[in-house]
């Protein structure tokens, strides 16, 4: 009776998770986030335009997001971020480094969109001189390329699918546990989007409207380490080799450098950036060529 209960609880599980995180509502997401985009950059400009033309008026604070068109642009991205961390919490019960991948990925799109509004902001007078704004946009543009060649090398190393075979109980449990850590993020994300929108709401209603990185991805980032590490511990009790626990706390440690990145600010953020880009690469690339090394060793042994 019991074992019924713990496979119809399990069923349940798979039930929620491919309900929430399956195919068919990630196209409805995808869907939804798109329209949003669009919408948010059509009101964002209005608003712009009625900013300009003296119809509305704001706090100074807030007028940062008015200033220029460019401004405009930091509507449509914070919606196709928040559409990237849906995507990152379906790839957890895929692979670890597809989840890893995810998280470069994110953080690339963070990294253009301060650029924007940077861009946005920088006021030429006409001489030769290059002034501190400047150069630090070279440099987030270079910490931007890193970042994007980084998504770029996971994505095309990564399993873009879970090799489940169902005769594998071990797989898969394992499984089954990332889905229910999966699950918990989902709802952490809801949670910690829902608590940052208000704190951000409230401060415009004060007269400070300033948008930094900070918000919402600081605290999603600490929760997603700590999510890392579960699923660590939870794979060293079905593995204990060396080489995969090795690549996933290299992985973890990628993660802890981009979510110390994500709080600091100025040059530190993106030296902290490429660190991050180069270490998540750099294990990534060592473990795919041991695995290729390893796999040639049994060849030859087995010959």
């Amino acid at each position: 009776m019991q074992l019924v209960k713990i496979g119809s609880m399990a069923n349940g599980l798979v039930s929620v998770h491919d309900r929430l995180l399956g195919r068919p509502a990630e196209a409805y997401i995808r869907r939804i986030s798109l329209i949003s985009a669009i919408i948010g950059l059509i009101i964002h400009l209005l608003m712009w335009i009625a900013y300009q033309t003296e119809i509305i008026s704001v706090s100074a604070g807030s007028a940062s997001l008015l200033d220029s068109p460019l401004d405009a642009l930091y509507t449509p991205f914070s919606i196709l971020l928040a559409y990237e961390v849906y995507q990152l919490i379906r790839a957890i019960p895929e692979s670890f480094s597809t989840a890893v991948g995810k998280q470069f990925e994110i953080v690339t799109l963070l990294v253009v969109r301060d650029i924007f509004k940077r861009l946005s902001e920088i006021e030429f007078n006409g001489d030769w001189t290059v002034d501190s704004e400047l150069k630090l946009v070279v440099i987030e543009c270079f910490t931007f390329l890193i970042l994007f060649t980084t998504s770029l090398i996971y994505r095309a190393n990564s399993s873009t699918e879970v090799k489940e075979d169902t005769t594998d109980i071990e797989l898969s449990n394992f499984v089954s546990n990332k889905q229910k850590i999966a699950l918990f993020l989902l709802g952490t994300y809801v949670l910690i989007a829902a608590f940052s929108f208000t704190n951000w709401v409230i401060s415009v209603s004060e007269g400070d409207g300033s948008v930094t990185r900070e918000i919402f991805f600081l605290d999603f980032f600490t929760v997603l380490i700590l999510a890392d590490i579960l699923i660590l511990l939870i794979s060293y009790g079905y593995s204990t080799d060396f080489t995969n626990l090795a690549r996933n706390t290299g992985f973890i440690l990628s993660t802890v450098v981009l979510r110390v990145a994500i709080g600091a600010g100025g040059l530190s953020s993106m030296i902290l950036f490429v660190l991050g880009g180069i270490l998540g690469t750099t294990v990534l690339i060592i473990s795919l060529r041991f695995h290729e090394f390893h796999i040639d060793e049994v060849d030859v042994t087995a010959e």
